[in-house]
């Protein structure tokens, strides 16, 4: 049988863990629907579209995971979540991993040109972050607050106006999907503090979770989560970028949510987070639905 060190192409998509490519493909996705009112972009857009889907998944991933992998080495072979990452393996020496890494930076800012150079200066300021996150002496990882900060905006904020810049000018994105979605993301993110919070221990990376512990994490998460579902829905109210045909689902499902949000995040586990995911699709999907009609 082939091992996995003799399959680079292999170990190379194992790097950008493809599980991740949806976190910003979704947001992305709806960015494109925000600004064409469709659900699928125009022909002529199309090849644009694919090119970005491309950027946003394997390359920007790949690019910010194998800098991630390079730094956290230390946390992730105490970390059972990571025990199967091709640098914990052995699957990839750093070396390998370190021209990877250039490789795929090149590859995505070259790609990114096919899109438009705004595109690319989305993409770099992308890339930037994940090297300021990851690398001493910034290491914004180890820095509270700054670590959950970094993956909002690009989650929350940067991916859906890529999204919406395919079609329409970056400076047009409209700042309530921005907040809403930054609110969101950083709600999200904060359980996965928690998640790691023996191995981020052990290895001295003082994340929020570390420096504040897990029951303020929750917390907070829960606020920032709620403060969400009320923007939305005062958004709703006002109809304003959210329909108000969804005002009276959302006022039905905005406890729902909270609650979930509230028990699922409590002993946060990947598992938990992701039922949390597939329950937040549910409002979203509505959005989309009465957005585009």
């Amino acid at each position: 049988m082939t091992s996995v060190r003799e399959r680079p192409a292999a170990v190379l998509v194992a790097v950008s863990r493809p599980w991740f490519w949806p976190v910003s493909w979704v947001p992305a996705y709806l960015g494109t629907v925000l600004a064409s009112h469709a659900w699928l972009p125009a022909r002529a857009d199309v090849p644009r579209s694919l090119v970005a889907l491309l950027v946003l998944g394997p390359l920007v991933w790949g690019a910010v995971l194998a800098q991630n992998d390079l730094h956290d080495l230390t946390s992730d072979r105490a970390n059972p979540r990571k025990a199967t990452a091709p640098l914990v393996t052995g699957a990839v020496s750093a070396g390998r991993l370190r021209l990877w890494y250039w490789g795929i930076v090149v590859a995505a800012l070259a790609c990114a040109l096919v899109v438009g150079p705004l595109f690319v200066l989305g993409v770099a300021g992308v890339l930037l972050l994940g090297w300021a996150y990851s690398v001493p002496p910034l290491r914004l990882k180890t820095r509270p607050g700054w670590d959950v900060t970094v993956n909002a905006v690009v989650v929350g904020v940067v991916s859906p106006a890529a999204g919406w810049a395919i079609t329409r000018p970056p400076w047009e994105f409209p700042w309530q999907f921005g907040l809403i979605g930054l609110l969101f993301a950083a709600a999200l993110y904060l359980p996965t503090t928690v998640t790691d919070l023996a191995a981020d221990t052990g290895a001295g990376d003082t994340t929020f979770a570390v420096r504040f512990g897990a029951p303020l994490a929750h917390r907070l998460g829960t606020a920032l989560w709620g403060a969400a579902l009320v923007f939305s829905i005062g958004c709703a109210h006002l109809d304003v970028l959210v329909p108000r045909s969804t005002l009276v689902p959302q006022l039905l499902m905005a406890p729902v949510l909270l609650v979930a949000y509230a028990l699922l995040t409590r002993r946060p586990t990947i598992p938990r987070l992701a039922v949390l995911s597939l329950l937040f699709g549910v409002p979203t999907i509505g959005f989309a639905l009465a957005y585009v009609s």
